[in-house]
């Protein structure tokens, strides 16, 4: 398992504000909880991933750019104005036919921010922490991913030092596609590894 962690990340100044403000705003009637889960839970599902979605749409079209985001995720990540707090050392994992790899952080929740949004609440759960490193395999068929058994799973530990980014293998039958058309293949959980990205039966070529 790759990663280490020194310490679990303290809240940053920025979040502790936010945390502030939120429960102000609650208090004085200004905004519900339910308004402002349903802003978070768009930003983390659609708003955040769609920036990580693009340099995996760019990778699959570019090999050039496919090399730099491999060498240096947060780097390539900068190509596309993405970067600054919670993004300044990310790590890109490509997937093969051989190698399947997927991310957790094991004794906090860190994660690339700035190229995939807010973690999803399974992510920072003790369920997923824990049983990801111990039985990654029977993890990922609860999320739909049937690997079949000469696959080897990296599972990779992120950390304050060092977040990772799968780049998931591109579909079979996009041939010609754009990156465009591309880029709306690429879901949240593809970047973390516990999805694959597929054709739509109703748009497949």
């Amino acid at each position: 398992m790759s990663g280490s962690h020194h310490h679990i990340r303290p809240k940053t100044p920025q979040e502790l504000r936010t945390a502030a403000l939120e429960t102000v705003l609650i208090e004085r009637g200004l905004a519900s909880t339910d308004a402002i889960d349903a802003v978070v839970a768009k930003f983390q599902n659609e708003i955040g991933p769609r920036n990580g979605a693009q340099m995996v749409a760019r990778a699959w079209v570019d090999p050039a750019y496919r090399e730099r985001l491999l060498a240096d995720g947060a780097a390539a990540a900068a190509e596309f104005g993405y970067g600054g707090m919670e993004g300044e050392q990310i790590r890109c994992v490509a997937n093969t036919p051989e190698v399947h790899n997927v991310v957790v952080c094991t004794l906090c929740s860190c994660y690339p921010w700035p190229v995939l949004g807010l973690p999803p609440s399974w992510y920072k759960s003790n369920a997923y922490r824990a049983r990801a490193v111990a039985e990654p395999r029977a993890v990922l068929r609860e999320f739909g991913v049937d690997l079949a058994d000469d696959v080897e799973v990296r599972v990779h530990d992120s950390s304050a030092e060092v977040r990772y980014l799968v780049l998931p293998m591109r579909p079979a039958g996009t041939e010609g596609w754009s990156e465009d058309d591309l880029r709306a293949l690429v879901s949240r959980d593809s970047m973390i590894g516990t999805d694959v990205p597929q054709v739509p039966t109703t748009t497949a070529l």
